[in-house]
C-alpha cells in the first residue's frame, strides 16, 4: 500500500493500492516498446525535451516543495532548494548531452577505431523518500538524454511526488512509453529484475535494500548502480573562525532533519579544539534547531519522514547512552503521533558501541576527539561505509593531503556534503556501486561500443 501520512501531525491523508502484477508487466511492456523509437530520435531532440523538463520543474517548484513537505516532512525552504538542484541536473544533461555522447576516436595498433556511446534499453529505478525529486533526477535526466527508457518505483510514502514527476516529464514531451511510474511493491522487484526486457537497475536506499536488489540483479546478470547508506566523517584540523565552522557543520548535519546519506554524521576534531567545539556545537544545536512546522519558512528543524523513523533513531540514541556515550544536547523523542526528535549531540562513542559503526539517519551528530592528524584519518576510515567525507582547515596543502588518505567516493574541503550536477556522486565499500551526476553519470547504463575502422 502507498500512503500519504503527514509526519508533522501523524494524519493519514491518502492511501493508494499497489499495482497488480499485470499492471507491472504492462509498465515493462510500455517502456520496452518505447525504447527503439526513443533511442532513434536524435540526441538533440532528447536533450531539448530534458531542457524543457528543467523549465517545468522550475515553474512548479512551489507545488513540488509543498508535496514533499506533506509526504515526508521536508522543510518548505529545503524543498524549494531541492527543486533548484533538480533544475540544475536536467539543465546540465540537456545542455551537455550531445557533447557527452559524441563518439571518441581511438588510435590502435594497426589502424584506428571509434568508441560510440549508445543506450542499452529499458531500466528500472527504485527510489527513496528522503529526496523525492532530486534522487529521481540523478537517475532519469542522463538516461533520457542517452536514449534509455525507464520504469520507476518510488518509495511507498511518496506517491504524490512520483505522480507529479511523471506529469512534469509528460508535459515536457517525454513520450508515454519512455517514462512510466508504477506503484509496484517491493515484493514485485525480483520479478521485474527477472524480466529479460529490463537491462539494468538503479537503487538509492538502505544498505539492506541494496543487498537484496544486487542479489536479484546478479542472478539475472543485470547492471546495477547502488547509492546506499553513509556515515560520513568530518575532520576539523584547525580553524580561524570556530563559531562559523560550528554553524556550518551543524547546518549540514541537520539538513533534511539529518536524513541525508552524505551528511557529516561523525565529526572528528583535533584535541586542541575538541572541548571548545563540543561546547559550542551543543549549545548551537540546542538553541537554534528547534522542532517546528515544516510548512513554516521560519522552522529550522522539521519532523523525520515517519513516526517509525523517529522511533528508530530515538532507540539508537538511547542504546548509545546505555552503552556509555554522553548526551550533550537533545536526544528526546517528542510525545504524540508526529515524527519529531530533538537535534542531538553525542560524545564518547567507542568502537564497542553500536553507534560507532551503524548509520544514524536522523538529526544526531557524533563528535570524536583525535590527538593527531593521523588518528583523525584512522577514525574516519574505521567505518564500513565510504560515501563522502569533508576536511576543514586553514592550510590548503594539509587539507588536500588528508583528503587523499580518506576512504570515500567524495571529499569536500571546507564544506560538508552537498551535490551538484557536474560533479560525480557515489561511494565505495558498503555505501554502494557506481556513480551518478557529472560525465560519469551518463556512462553507467551506456554501451561503449568499439568499432574498428
Amino acid at each position: 500500500m502507498y500512503s500519504v501520512t503527514n509526519p508533522a501531525t501523524g494524519e493519514l491523508i491518502e492511501e493508494i493500492e499497489n499495482a497488480t502484477d499485470a499492471e507491472v508487466r504492462a509498465a515493462i511492456d510500455r517502456v520496452h516498446r518505447g525504447y527503439v523509437p526513443w533511442r532513434r530520435r536524435p540526441v538533440a531532440e532528447r536533450s531539448a525535451i530534458v531542457l524543457r523538463a528543467a523549465e517545468l520543474f522550475a515553474e512548479r517548484a512551489d507545488e513540488l516543495a509543498a508535496i514533499m513537505t506533506l509526504e515526508m516532512g521536508k522543510r518548505i525552504n529545503e524543498g524549494r532548494g531541492e527543486i533548484g538542484v533538480v533544475v540544475d541536473i536536467f539543465t546540465y544533461y540537456g545542455e551537455n548531452g550531445p557533447a557527452l555522447l559524441a563518439a571518441e576516436p581511438l588510435s590502435i595498433k594497426g589502424g584506428e577505431a571509434v568508441i560510440t556511446k549508445e543506450p542499452i534499453g529499458a531500466l528500472l529505478g527504485v527510489m527513496p523518500w528522503n529526496f523525492p525529486c532530486y534522487q529521481v533526477a540523478r537517475f532519469v535526466a542522463p538516461n533520457l538524454v542517452l536514449g534509455n527508457t525507464i520504469v520507476l518505483k518510488h518509495a511507498s510514502i511518496c506517491p504524490r511526488s512520483a505522480a507529479a514527476i511523471e506529469q512534469v516529464l509528460r508535459d515536457a514531451g517525454v513520450p508515454e512509453d519512455v517514462y512510466v511510474n508504477t506503484f509496484a511493491s517491493s515484493r514485485q522487484i525480483p520479478a521485474m529484475l527477472a524480466d529479460p526486457r529490463i537491462m539494468g537497475v538503479s537503487l538509492t536506499g538502505s544498505e539492506n535494500a541494496g543487498i537484496s536488489v544486487a542479489a536479484e540483479a546478479g542472478k539475472n546478470l543485470k547492471k546495477t548502480v547502488l547509492e546506499l547508506g553513509g556515515s560520513d566523517p568530518l575532520i576539523v584540523l584547525d580553524t580561524a573562525e570556530l563559531d562559523e565552522t560550528v554553524k556550518a557543520t551543524a547546518t549540514s548535519r541537520m539538513r533534511n532533519c539529518g536524513q541525508s546519506c552524505n551528511a557529516p554524521k561523525r565529526m572528528i576534531v583535533l584535541a586542541d579544539l575538541y572541548d571548545d567545539f563540543v561546547d559550542r556545537l551543543s549549545k548551537h544545536v540546542a538553541d537554534y534547531f528547534q522542532p517546528g512546522d515544516p510548512a513554516d519558512p521560519a522552522t529550522k528543524l522539521g519532523p523525520l519522514a515517519s513516526a517509525a523513523a523517529a522511533d528508530e533513531v530515538a532507540e539508537q540514541v538511547e542504546t548509545a547512552i546505555r552503552q556509555g556515550a554522553t548526551l550533550r544536547a537533545g536526544g528526546h523523542r517528542l510525545d504524540g503521533p508526529a515524527a519529531y526528535l530533538e537535534a542531538t549531540v553525542l560524545t564518547g562513542v567507542t568502537p564497542e558501541m553500536d553507534a560507532y559503526r551503524e548509520e544514524i539517519f536522523g538529526p544526531v551528530a557524533l563528535v570524536f576527539r583525535a590527538e593527531t592528524e593521523e588518528e583523525a584519518i584512522a577514525i574516519a576510515n574505521d567505518s564500513p561505509f565510504g560515501l563522502g567525507a569533508s576536511v576543514w582547515g586553514t592550510d590548503p596543502e594539509r587539507n588536500r593531503r588528508v583528503a587523499e588518505q580518506l576512504e570515500a567516493g567524495m571529499v569536500y574541503l571546507n564544506s560538508a556534503g552537498g551535490s551538484q550536477a557536474d560533479l560525480p556522486f557515489g561511494g565505495i565499500k558498503r555505501s554502494g556501486i557506481g556513480r551518478e551526476l557529472g560525465p560519469a553519470g551518463i556512462e553507467e547504463f551506456m554501451n561503449k561500443k568499439a568499432i574498428r575502422l
